[in-house]
């Protein structure tokens, strides 16, 4: 299934109107009725490789967890009538949901030279407060808590995490902040040195292979995971290629 069909995203303007903390969930995992909405033509980078359909043709194999590409018909060298083979394929569907929680780190201090002195500022700790307040609302059992290594997603973890007691912490290079594909149309402001898009990009690829999939056949609940993070690596996850 597209990973993005049931994408919700919403840029949370709190504490102020600031729109620091993006808030965001995605649900991967069992099938839905009704197909694919149309898919806009996007070329990968070149890093990515080629191993992709054709522009504008979904990758029902997008997180290389499609049941029929892990069914091995040679492996037994015959050809599985209907019925065999759909049990194969229904003992590799997932059965469950993963909601996957994106959140932005909140307001920090941009101007500090070096990373461990980005703190979050008086108001991005407000905005880490209403975050966890607003998750702890929501009433559900979330599993895990997967963050970036960097002072303020660290600081942003923090916060959040006094609202969601008992809930477990993992910390992660891989969601670090970086520049994963070059911005088109092109920005003024932000231009990285080529090699730095080669570096981050294959980085940050991996956090979407390691962490966006869909749930794993033996998944027997549905799963809620938030993961705290950077502005370049969720818009990398929501628009990424197929």
């Amino acid at each position: 299934m597209a990973f993005r069909q049931a994408l919700q995203l919403a840029a949370c303007g709190l504490a102020g109107g600031s729109a620091a903390v993006f808030f965001s969930a995605v649900a991967v995992g069992k099938p839905r009725a009704g197909g694919d909405a149309e898919l806009r033509v996007v070329e990968p980078p070149a890093w990515a490789g080629a191993a992709r359909p054709g522009p504008g043709v979904w990758d029902s194999n997008w997180d290389r967890r499609e049941p029929l590409s892990l069914v091995n018909l040679r492996k037994r060298n015959l050809e599985p009538g209907e019925e065999e083979l759909a049990s194969r394929l229904d003992h590799y569907k997932a059965k469950a949901t993963r909601h996957i929680f994106l959140i932005r780190h909140s307001q920090y201090h941009v101007d500090a030279s070096l990373e461990k002195d980005r703190t979050l500022t008086p108001l991005g700790r407000e905005q880490a407060e209403l975050t966890g307040l607003r998750l702890a609302s929501l009433g559900l059992k979330f599993n895990k808590i997967v963050h970036s290594s960097m002072t303020r997603a660290i600081e942003t973890t923090d916060i959040i995490s006094k609202h969601l007691p008992g809930v477990c912490r993992v910390s992660t290079d891989l969601l670090r902040e970086g520049a994963p594909i070059e911005p088109d149309p092109p920005v003024s402001h932000w231009k990285p040195e080529a090699v730095q898009y080669y570096e981050d990009g294959a980085r940050i690829e991996a956090a979407f292979r390691n962490y966006i999939h869909r749930a794993d056949a033996k998944q027997q609940e549905d799963s809620y995971e938030i993961f705290i993070c950077h502005a370049n690596v969720i818009r990398y996850i929501v628009c990424r290629p197929d």
